[in-house]
């Protein structure tokens, strides 16, 4: 199976600005999804950076791997989607010549994940499902502490079912954002809103930190200079 391994970067985060090259624990973030990815057998030909911004592609050339093509402004807005980038990376090797049989997607924000979850997401792709992504047990279990506004101005449950305690609930599960593992001829055939053939691969919650605010870079630094 030849696999793709897409790391998607795009410049400007208003969150936590310059965060993808930002310094964590010494590297910086970027370097992580770079190293699961090379810690689970990739060749750095097959690591692919998608990034629309001229810093990033500095500093992931200078921690040796090669940047090959620029990501136009069209996919670089706020309002882009990840399925579009996937796509234009896919087309771009396919031009070349060269065709993928799964992607592996990498968001540089999961830095605790690691070459080793890496490779067990990937045991367990099978080129029936759609895809095979990383999740953890949610903190609210909608089943119980979940909650609309009726018409009326009362709470109202949002699942019809009942439950005394949390821990009678079905266990509920939410994407962590660190690995997807994904079905090209899926991705070539429907939208990723439209997979339906979900494989779970589950992850711990202090494995499951992802970055998107100033509070979650300080967490995860404090994580990795624990570890």
């Amino acid at each position: 199976m030849k696999v793709l391994y897409l790391i998607p970067a795009r410049g400007g985060s208003k969150g936590v600005p310059g965060k993808n090259v930002k310094p964590l624990a010494g590297k910086p973030l970027i370097a992580y999804a770079i190293d699961a990815a090379r810690g689970a057998g990739a060749a750095d030909e097959d690591i692919c950076v998608s990034t629309d911004d001229a810093e990033i592609a500095r500093v992931v050339e200078e921690y040796g791997l090669a940047i090959p093509f620029m990501r136009p402004d069209s996919l670089a807005q706020d309002y882009s989607g990840t399925y579009e980038v996937i796509i234009h990376a896919l087309d771009h090797y396919a031009a070349q010549g060269i065709d993928y049989d799964a992607v592996v997607l990498l968001q540089p924000t999961s830095p605790m994940r690691t070459s080793q979850h890496v490779t067990e997401a990937l045991a367990l792709y099978d080129a029936k499902c759609d895809m095979v992504v990383s999740v953890t047990e949610a903190r609210s279990n909608p089943y119980y502490v979940m909650f609309h506004e009726n018409e009326s101005g009362y709470l109202q449950s949002l699942m019809n079912a009942r439950f005394a305690r949390r821990q009678d609930c079905p266990t509920v599960w939410e994407y962590n954002g660190a690995v997807y593992v994904m079905n090209v001829a899926s991705l070539r055939e429907k939208h990723l809103s439209q997979f339906d053939r979900r494989i779970k691969y589950v992850m711990s919650a202090r494995d499951s930190v992802d970055i998107d605010t100033p509070d979650d870079w300080e967490y995860a630094q404090f994580l990795m200079t624990k570890k």
